[in-house]
């Protein structure tokens, strides 16, 4: 078998630690403490979600989407293949380096969507987007970190609070969806969602196409109508 070729690795702002970027043959794999965040052949969960959240504001004139994580930009992709053509989609990425990565390395992977003119790319904090709230979104879809149990970063559990829960409530336009991946089932942060007048529905994808591969667990979350 051919062997994982480091490429690169960029600081994670804030906590510390770096993210690391493999290659082997076509195939991608960014890493944090040699664990496997994203791989390029395994995306499936990131189409789902993105695929889910706009399919619920399908038709919207001038829709806004935000995307919490650039990771491989397959998510971003995706969430564009579901809006129409006025509509903006805002990606917060932390990393400067992933957008680099991006950019440079394997964009052309899912189309290079950062070349899209829909798209508008922040390197800041996601939590930092949502708290601005300066003008509302129709979907907020979060796939950062290892969901409500984080990984990279200890202060990305502010997002799984109730405080993060209400400030991305606050962020949607009215009949707006908050979409957010796990990396398995948490009961406690449903009922924190719930807790937070919230209606739940929880779907379980798998890591590849065709629902194989590793479960994982997708929340789409709306506020009473």
């Amino acid at each position: 078998m051919i062997p994982w070729k480091l490429l690169d690795q960029v600081p994670v702002p804030g906590d510390g630690g770096e993210l690391t970027l493999f290659v082997r043959d076509q195939e991608y794999s960014i890493r944090v403490a040699q664990i496997e965040l994203m791989n390029s052949r395994v995306y499936a969960r990131e189409d789902a979600l993105s695929k889910l959240g706009c399919e619920r504001i399908r038709g919207r004139k001038k829709a806004r989407v935000l995307i919490g994580g650039l990771g491989m930009g397959f998510a971003l992709a995706t969430a564009l293949d579901h809006v129409d053509a006025d509509a903006e989609v805002v990606v917060a990425e932390l990393v400067p380096g992933v957008f680099k990565w991006n950019r440079e390395i394997f964009g052309h992977l899912a189309g290079h969507p950062l070349r899209d003119r829909r798209v508008t790319a922040r390197e800041m904090d996601v939590a930092r987007v949502i708290r601005e709230g300066r003008v509302g979104f129709d979907a907020v879809l979060l796939d950062i970190d290892n969901g409500p149990d984080g990984l990279t970063r200890r202060s990305n559990g502010w997002l799984y609070s109730d405080a993060g829960i209400a400030s991305c409530r606050a962020a949607l336009r009215p009949s707006g969806v908050l979409g957010i991946w796990s990396a398995g089932p948490d009961r406690a942060f449903v009922r924190r969602l719930q807790r937070n007048n919230l209606s739940v529905d929880e779907v379980e994808v798998g890591s590849r196409s065709k629902h194989r591969g590793a479960r994982h667990t997708l929340w789409l979350a709306t506020p009473p109508r």
